[in-house]
């Protein structure tokens, strides 16, 4: 990728007004399903990823050999499963915060609003089967399992299940794809504190190991380049070609975000928002190699939380979208990229406050597919597994990626996404056991 073509993303960036690129005009386009060319091409038994230029950027072995790992456990968030639920799992979330249990039953509204159900237990049920289906059929016997940080089935519990089972090494996959305290070395943290737990039942814990971010992995990518072309489809012919890209994730603390990632990419947003603007960046290239049109575009932010003095990443998805309208916009697309599936935020703060927004505004919306339980990101999953496995065996292995950032790191080291107060952490260079 062109640095010209990257800095007209990064020129989008979090801390003012700006973004996007003007769209291409005049040219046929076509929408619908379909494959961008130089996604994917088999070579000679390899599955090999291409940059949009056409050049080879990462291979994956059609081997199947998972040693050292004896098992699989999918790690995320959890979410309530009924009304009586919203006010015990924020209490979860926000443990050690002194919040009150009225102000956190002003805060479940959303989630009241939805029966008391968050989407995100069933949605990894869904990645849950789908992965194990995806083993299954490529031979891969390995076990799947599947925890939460605060929720029901939680993590100490899963653990301590496939400790008693037997299980020494076990590969994890979390469900962000990014990297930055919430999603990574907080999961770190808890492993931490689950494998503690069980040393102090008198179990020997296993040996945990973080599977890498997949931002930028063509079986993430490509989904919700699809997501993009249906919902592109959905707008009327007359607005579909001017219609601008919202790239939206969680907003984090500016400070957060500014430490995120390894120490050298600290600042101006460290790797948080530079790994966004990359998948963003990807999303619109594949989409001008399928359509013939380049969208203007934005990274925005959604779900802002914590103290008003606090400085988060903005904008928020609804002054965008006023932006936009104000600016002459015709129609605009909401592409989460920053939620593996449809979480409450994807709902709430999108299928709901958003598209009320938009509705206010007069302004024509779509909310694009998340990437959720696709057979693609399940083979995704698979193929990083192996990966590392190769690795941790010590063979030659060339990783999976597109774009100009390339894969990320296996091990987090010393700094990554630091945490206010240090806590020990699993998985890492600083762990105390590798």
């Amino acid at each position: 990728m062109a640095f010209a073509d990257y800095a007209r993303g990064v020129a989008a960036h979090t801390r003012g007004p700006g973004g996007g690129t003007p769209g291409s005009r005049g040219r046929a386009s076509r929408y619908g399903k379909g494959r961008a060319a130089g996604f994917h091409r088999r070579d000679g038994g390899w599955v090999v990823a291409v940059s949009a230029a056409g050049g080879r950027i990462g291979v994956m072995s059609d081997a199947h050999d998972p040693t050292p790992y004896d098992a699989l456990l999918l790690l995320s968030f959890g979410g309530p499963e009924g009304p009586d639920d919203v006010v015990p799992f924020l209490e979860n979330v926000t443990r050690g915060r002194g919040i009150p249990k009225e102000r956190l039953k002003e805060v479940g509204q959303h989630y009241f609003l939805f029966g008391g159900v968050s989407p995100i237990n069933e949605q990894n049920r869904a990645l849950l089967a789908a992965l194990r289906a995806d083993f299954a059929a490529h031979g891969l016997d390995l076990p799947v399992h599947w925890g939460n940080r605060n929720w029901a089935p939680y993590l100490t519990d899963v653990l301590r299940e496939m400790t008693l089972a037997g299980h020494r090494r076990i590969a994890v996959l979390a469900t962000s794809a990014y990297a930055s305290y919430s999603g990574c070395r907080q999961y770190r943290e808890n492993l931490a504190d689950s494998l503690a737990a069980l040393a102090a039942e008198g179990l020997e814990p296993p040996r945990v190991d973080k599977l890498r971010h997949y931002f930028n992995h063509p079986g993430f990518v490509r989904p919700m380049v699809d997501g993009v072309l249906a919902s592109l489809a959905e707008l009327d012919k007359e607005i579909r070609d001017e219609a601008h890209f919202a790239f939206t994730t969680h907003s984090i603390p500016t400070a957060s975000a500014d430490s995120s990632g390894p120490v050298p990419e600290h600042g101006d947003g460290g790797a948080y928002v530079r790994q966004h603007l990359e998948a963003a960046r990807l999303i619109v290239d594949a989409v001008r190699e399928e359509t013939g049109v380049e969208h203007p575009w934005r990274l925005v932010y959604q779900s802002r939380s914590g103290a008003p003095h606090i400085p988060w990443l903005e904008p928020d998805i609804c002054d965008h979208l006023e932006e936009l309208r104000s600016a002459g916009a015709p129609a605009a697309v909401m592409i989460p990229i920053g939620f593996v599936s449809d979480h409450m935020e994807v709902l709430y703060d999108l299928d709901t406050e958003a598209a009320a927004k938009a509705a206010e505004l007069g302004l024509p919306v779509r909310r694009s597919a998340t990437v959720g339980a696709d057979p693609r990101f399940a083979a995704t999953v698979r193929e990083l597994l192996l990966e590392r496995a190769a690795t941790e065996r010590g063979a030659a292995v060339e990783r999976c990626a597109l774009g100009a950032l390339g894969p990320s790191h296996d091990l987090c080291p010393v700094g990554c996404c630091p945490a206010r107060a240090p806590r020990p952490a699993a998985a890492g260079a600083d762990s105390p056991r590798l």
